[in-house]
């Protein structure tokens, strides 16, 4: 069964910082960066218990070239993504981001 992929406000904000700043280090780099996020969204819509549960019921998949965690909740019609955070991120701020 295929779920839909629901995108919270918070997860669209990290993104599009993510993906500005990546571009302002290397033209392009912005781009590949949101590609990599597209590929692990497109992995959890049809793998979605494939990655481990991290905090509580949230799990973590982790995009490839870049150093970001996908937190996400599967729930029986969607796959609801929390937050793209830097796996270097003060683990206080991923608990208020998931709480």
């Amino acid at each position: 069964m295929n779920r839909s992929l629901v995108l919270r406000s918070q997860a669209e904000e990290d993104l599009t910082a993510a993906a500005l700043w990546y571009e302002e280090q290397l033209l392009g780099l912005g781009r590949e960066f949101l590609d990599e996020a597209d590929k692990v969204f497109r992995q959890i819509t049809h793998f979605p218990e494939s990655h481990p549960a991290r905090h509580r019921h949230f799990r973590r998949a982790l995009l490839r070239r870049f150093p970001f965690g996908v937190f996400y909740a599967v729930e029986p019609d969607n796959i609801v993504v929390l937050t793209v955070i830097h796996l270097a991120q003060d683990p206080t701020e991923l608990t208020r981001r998931l709480d």
